[in-house]
């Protein structure tokens, strides 16, 4: 366990270094290579930064989505820029890729990479009983860590979390501000949580006796997180009643989501803000919740499974299921019955004239 008493050395050694790898530029052919596209123009030509059309500098790199936006370059001063693959020529260079929105991801990714600086454990920090602890950590001021946590390397916990005891946390992970992460919990490799997000509070237990009373039922599971999953500002993921809360490897949760306790969200699926999912829920990989969507308690929901934003899920949905709607049904057909929706006051008035004629005409027709 390192424990360093020169806080305020390391943090300006940190900066110092940080404002140093801004600097860096990167070639044409370099980039190119990182996103697998094909280079049209000078290959050693260097940028510095990355940024949109109208903001770019001759030392940067930019970017368009679709083909039909390649007039737009001859007006941006960027140095080079990234382009579909069917955009052919320019009048700078361009490296042609598959999803230029992707690429431009995997740019940015590259030229934010900082190394890790250690800046050891603040003087405020507590740190209980058989704790292990990686040599090269940043642990600021104020945390606090239960007894038996396990810290791996190159971990950065910020200030005000508390973890509790006999918490796991594998390497390169990286906590914010304010994270609470209750006893028991494991953590794999590279994990990012953003502030005020708490994992493994008590899940929403309860059985009512013969006079109504709610009587609690202990939740003596635990929270399971994956390695490279990413979780966003204040969201909730309940520990297990028995057994085990899991978030597989690859997820990326946007904030203020709601995990119920049992619930298992398969590998590199994706929960949009507000998403709330009821206990003992299953999703499968590379399942899609849009904002504010939910599922009732108990369900399977397939590999791969879409649904679309405010849709409540009932029942168990198969691999592939495209759902939308309160209670959520096939996609093509729910957006079908929303635009029908707004219209729904013309078409009443409609029927109703409709009804109207229809009854004059019964009318005549009965006196003839």
């Amino acid at each position: 366990m390192t424990v360093t008493s020169n806080f305020e050395v390391f943090t300006s050694l940190s900066l110092l270094i940080g404002a140093v790898f801004m600097d860096t530029s990167y070639s044409l052919a370099e980039l190119a290579h990182l996103v697998e596209g094909e280079l049209v123009g000078d290959a050693e030509l260097r940028v510095r930064g990355f940024g949109p059309l109208d903001e770019a500098g001759p030392e940067d790199l930019s970017f368009i989505v679709k083909a039909d936006m390649s007039g737009a370059m001859a007006e941006s001063e960027a140095g080079a820029f990234l382009v579909p693959r069917s955009v052919e020529q320019s009048g700078k260079p361009i490296i042609r890729v598959a999803d230029p929105y992707l690429a431009s991801a995997l740019v940015l990714n590259k030229m934010l990479a900082r190394p890790f600086v250690p800046t050891g454990i603040h003087p405020s920090a507590v740190v209980g009983e058989g704790c292990r602890i990686g040599e090269q950590v940043s642990i600021g001021a104020q945390v606090v860590l239960g007894d038996r946590v396990s810290v791996g390397e190159r971990v950065s916990i910020g200030p005000g979390t508390v973890i509790g005891n006999d918490v796991t946390i594998g390497d390169e992970c990286i906590f914010k501000a304010h994270v609470t992460i209750e006893h028991g919990t494991e953590i794999g490799a590279r994990v990012s949580i953003s502030p005020g997000t708490v994992i493994g509070a008590d899940g929403f237990g309860y059985a009512t006796d013969a006079s109504g009373i709610h009587v609690k039922r202990p939740q003596l599971g635990i929270v399971r997180i994956g390695d490279d999953v990413e979780i966003g500002a204040n969201c909730c993921i309940d520990r297990a009643t028995f057994g085990v809360t899991w978030i597989q490897a690859g997820t990326k949760i946007d904030n203020l989501v709601q995990v119920a306790h049992n619930c298992v969200v398969g590998e590199h699926s994706l929960l949009v803000a507000q998403v709330g999912l009821s206990g003992s829920t299953s999703l499968g990989h590379h399942a899609v919740f849009a904002g504010q969507s939910s599922t009732t308690g108990h369900q399977v929901i397939g590999d791969r499974v879409m649904v679309a934003g405010q849709s409540a899920v009932h029942g168990d949905q198969p691999d592939g299921a495209r759902l939308g709607g309160s209670p959520a049904f096939e996609a093509k057909q729910y957006f079908k019955a929303v635009s029908v929706f707004s219209r729904l006051p013309e078409l009443a008035k409609q029927v109703r004239f409709l009804s109207k004629e229809l009854d004059r005409i019964k009318e005549r027709f009965d006196k003839t």
